[in-house]
């Protein structure tokens, strides 16, 4: 072997030609990166494998392969698109449990897939430290949901921190969807039975008013087939069973005896409970069962109430105006933002000096492997029996991070204010994106004025008391966390667009943020909200207490710090956001909001404890 060989080279290609085996595709392109594990069209990435070739990095990379391929094999995009729920909290669990699925079904035809697999899940609790939770709230039930159908469908115990999870919800599982989980092994091999099991499931968990329209209720009495008819002539008026051979045909042409028994069995089991419930009589002297709780519309607070939540909206900026007047409203905000361009390039300019001289600072000497330290090259010259030496540089704490704006896009913040947060969110947007940092850019605001079709209803379903938030929310993506920048430049032009900006709700829109940067794969998410202001929506403080939504903000807020998983901290623009956040900054003038940004993120990136302790008490700019 010659010094440039890579030990690792012949076990990188065994993995690559094993996991295109596994998938069923030949042309699957493997690569090894630091980047975040994925699949991307016919590419598969997995995680970096040094050198070294220690053990963890091997049992990783081979967990990671396994399921990568075994998705690729074994799940249809189409079919999971089909039955996607709308809310986040379903899509969530559905997304989990296909996962878990997938991999259960590749453990029973390839059994030694399940160790391999069992190393990774044991790599990632061990990195959200799942081993230390104590409480329920702070697990994450997509998670469990995962873990208890990988261990029903396998029989294999769970790693240390994976079981903790699960024990904390199991009991929780069980009795809401015990009965559902019952029918798991004959749904789990056709993916259509299986997603409407789980869409059982995220039902009988509280989540059903997050499905959206079930996809198998076609409302067309043609759409069955004279085959059909011939396989169940005893039940040929059935919906349920018309609906299972309806989505069936969608799902594929080609249909194993394997699904037609499943769905033949969903279909007896059904008719079944139909019957017992049918035949079930009351006693008399006991009154009927109540309907489950609706599921709360916070997990901040369970008090929380909206009146009506179908006339929300979470939407993208390009789809808010045509490109034509995003790029008028760009070009307008570059022209109102001119005299600022010095002192804000020169801002952005001071922030990546200080991030890239954290990531070039730190270095690991008399490594076996790494850049060759010249530096020490003449005690080799000395002694020529003296081994070379290199060095390699540490991984910076920020090297996997994603951060995340969110702007309060309210009537308040017209003018000036909005023009120097939408100016700031495009500065650190490229400076970040710079330095491998990725960055989300959300706003929010309402999509009417002291209303809209939520209070139109209230009042006409007769004004009933305390009905909770009284307005149709309007969340804004200018930019996705992968989202290149310049592709979505001229998105922060629309917050220039006239009759945008009106009432602010912010509880609901920090929840809506964390919810999002829960579902991201990276080790650290920082969360970053600029407002001017306390929540207020007049249709909604008409109607319920004075502090209603302020005091729903403060849930949001503990609850995100207690958990832990997100780093928050706001800048408030005159006004005082320190009673509502523990790390806070406010500015008395829009001009100070640049700096503001720059010291806190570049406080945030420093390794040096004592700079992030000073971050910590700082509480106002002057």
């Amino acid at each position: 072997m010659t010094r440039n060989d890579n030990p690792a080279d012949p076990f990188k290609k065994a993995l690559s030609d094993t996991a295109r085996t596994m998938a069923d595709a030949r042309d699957l392109t493997v690569t090894y990166s630091v980047d975040p594990p994925g699949m991307s069209g016919d590419t598969m990435r997995l995680p970096q494998v040094t050198r070294r070739l220690t053990r963890d990095e091997v049992l990783l990379a081979r967990g990671t392969a396994d399921t990568l391929a075994l998705r690729h094999r074994f799940h249809d995009a189409a079919c999971h698109a089909k039955y996607m729920p709308q809310g986040q909290m379903a899509r969530d669990l559905y997304q989990a449990m296909e996962e878990a699925r997938c991999e259960a079904v590749g453990a029973r035809h390839m059994p030694g897939t399940a160790k391999n697999i069992d190393a990774r899940i044991a790599h990632e609790a061990n990195r959200k430290g799942y081993a230390q939770i104590r409480d329920r709230q702070d697990a994450p039930l997509s998670v469990a949901a995962n873990y208890m159908i990988r261990q029903l469908a396998t029989g294999r115990d769970l790693p240390e921190g994976a079981g903790q999870v699960l024990d904390l919800w199991r009991g929780f599982i069980e009795e809401r969807a015990g009965e559902t989980l019952d029918g798991l092994d004959k749904a789990l091999a056709d993916q259509g039975a299986f997603a409407r099991l789980a869409r059982q499931m995220i039902s009988d968990l509280g989540y059903g008013d997050q499905l959206g329209d079930d996809p198998d209720d076609l409302g067309d009495e043609d759409e069955g087939t004279d085959d059909d008819s011939d396989e169940q002539p005893e039940e040929p008026e059935n919906p349920d069973s018309q609906g299972d051979d309806d989505a069936s045909d969608d799902d594929s042409e080609d249909e194993s005896p394997t699904q037609d028994s499943a769905q033949a069995d969903m279909a007896m089991e059904d008719d079944a409970d139909d019957e017992m419930s049918d035949a079930t009589e009351m006693p008399e002297a006991e009154a009927p069962l109540e309907p489950p709780a609706p599921p709360p519309h916070s997990e901040a607070s369970s008090d929380y109430k909206v009146f009506a939540t179908e006339f929300d909206e979470e939407i993208r900026a390009e789809d808010l105006a045509d490109p034509a007047e995003l790029e008028r409203l760009r070009a307008y905000l570059d022209q109102q933002l001119e005299p600022l361009k010095g002192a804000v390039s020169r801002l952005a300019n001071k922030l990546q000096r200080r991030l890239q001289a954290q990531q070039n600072r730190s270095w690991l000497f008399d490594l076996e492997e790494g850049i060759l330290d010249a530096g020490r090259l003449a005690r080799v010259v000395a002694n020529p029996t003296t081994p070379l030496s290199f060095k390699q540089e540490k991984d910076t704490e920020f090297r996997d991070t994603v951060v995340t704006l969110l702007l309060d896009n309210s009537g308040s913040m017209r003018g000036r204010p909005i023009s120097i947060a939408a100016i700031c969110a495009d500065v650190l947007a490229r400076t970040l994106e710079r330095c491998n940092v990725k960055v989300e850019i959300l706003g929010f605001t309402t999509r009417a004025w002291k209303g809209g079709q939520s209070r139109e209803r209230w009042l006409q379903e007769g004004r009933s008391a305390q009905p909770g938030r009284l307005n149709d929310l309007r969340h804004i993506i200018y930019k996705q966390a992968d989202a290149p920048w310049r592709r979505v430049r001229p998105n922060l032009g629309l917050m220039m667009k006239e009759g945008l900006l009106k009432e602010n709700i912010d509880g609901e829109a920090l929840e809506w943020a964390h919810r999002r940067m829960l579902a991201r794969p990276e080790v650290r998410k920082i969360l970053m909200v600029i407002s001017d202001g306390a929540p207020v929506d007049d249709s909604t403080l008409s109607v319920n207490a004075a502090n209603y939504l302020e005091k729903h903000l403060r849930d949001v807020i503990a609850m995100v710090e207690r958990r832990r998983a997100v780093e928050l901290l706001a800048i408030g623009i005159g006004h005082d956001v320190t009673r509502y956040y523990q790390r806070a900054v406010t500015i008395t003038d829009v001009e100070q909001l640049a700096g503001a940004m720059t010291e806190q993120l570049a406080a945030l990136f420093d390794q040096d404890p004592r700079a992030r302790a000073r971050f910590s008490g700082i509480k106002r700019a002057m």
